[in-house]
């Protein structure tokens, strides 16, 4: 691995809820006489700093709903952060000119959780493949056909059913589909969200073990986002956990799965089944995730956290190093 194929600074993403003239009507009425009005304005990501370096594959790993996803269509390009920068190879995106721009995210692909919903049902195999690199003159008319088949074969797939409907195929080869499309203009970075989450556990092994060939064929770059603790042990170098849109710890995966630091990080550990604690009883992390419409002050996980302390209701923690390459967001480290 050399050096940093992505680096986020600072990035946040805020979605705002649209009101329709009548609700904003009421909703300054009720400030005006001192009435309290609820936040629209959803924090899906807080200012989080990630490197995530060539050749190495990153698993983003929390609950449902704390941001992941939003994460990673902002380092795919599929939606611009509200601040922040998004650095590819040392260059902020959102500053190049739109032909550097262009090339650079065409180097970031993103493959999608639904195999089924992230391809067009109008479109036959061999033109959701071939489509983008046609586009983008990676291929004429004279070699379509031939690069077509290749990127199936890459991905597990038979040529000869190019021409079928995605509805015509199972899910685990619907990812397939969507791999191969991804692949189709070769790119060096892909990022996963959910990949194999909806498919059986038995075609999982067939996925993963299939991005593990390619990383090593193509020299990819993944950021792999799961809540699959098993499964990013399984196929990651370094773990980043993430809690309602921040980074609360980062680490090498031996270091996240020996030594984790966090309680958040320690509570979902706890919940991973393995052989020699078969006979554990098992406890969910108490309470729900936060809205992130209304999230708690201070530490984001302190209503949940069987060590807060008062500092932790009041101020956010710093991400700072505990280790070499061991980064938490504890006050406890402090």
């Amino acid at each position: 691995m050399t050096g940093a194929a992505i680096e986020l600074r600072g990035i946040s993403k805020r979605f705002g809820k649209h009101m329709d003239f009548a609700a904003l009507m009421a909703q300054r009425a009720k400030r005006a006489m001192g009435g309290d009005t609820p936040s629209t304005v959803v924090r899906a990501v807080e200012c989080v700093d990630l490197t995530i370096r060539s050749g190495e594959v990153l698993g983003l790993v929390g609950e449902s709903g704390c941001g992941k996803s939003t994460l990673g269509r902002m380092v795919a390009g599929i939606m611009p952060p509200t601040e922040g920068q998004v650095l590819w190879k040392g260059q902020d995106v959102a500053t190049l000119k739109p032909a550097a721009a262009k090339a650079a995210m065409l180097q970031v692909q993103m493959i999608f959780q639904d195999p089924y919903s992230s391809l067009n049902p109008r479109l036959r195999v061999e033109q959701i493949v071939g489509e983008a690199p046609s586009v983008h003159g990676m291929i004429g008319a004279a070699g379509f056909d031939a690069y077509v088949d290749a990127q199936l074969r890459r991905a597990g797939l038979d040529p000869a059913d190019k021409r079928r409907y995605p509805h015509q195929f199972s899910g685990g080869q619907r990812q397939r589909i969507g791999i191969a499309r991804a692949l189709a203009v070769q790119p060096e970075f892909l990022v996963c969200d959910e990949a194999v989450a909806a498919l059986d556990v038995s075609i999982q092994a067939q996925i993963l073990n299939l991005f593990m060939d390619l990383r090593a064929e193509l020299n990819l770059t993944y950021l792999f986002i799961s809540h699959d603790l098993g499964v990013v042990e399984h196929l990651s170098d370094r773990v980043a956990i993430m809690y309602l849109g921040r980074i609360v710890e980062e680490a090498t995966t031996e270091e996240i799965f020996a030594r984790a630091n966090h309680p958040y990080t320690q509570a979902l550990l706890s919940e991973v089944p393995r052989i020699d604690t078969r006979k554990r009883h098992f406890t969910a992390i108490t309470g729900e995730l936060p809205s992130p419409l209304n999230p708690p002050t201070g530490c984001h996980f302190h209503p949940r956290c069987p060590a807060a302390m008062a500092v932790c209701k009041e101020v956010a923690p710093v991400v700072r190093e505990i280790a070499p390459g061991h980064r938490s967001a504890c006050h406890l480290n402090g």
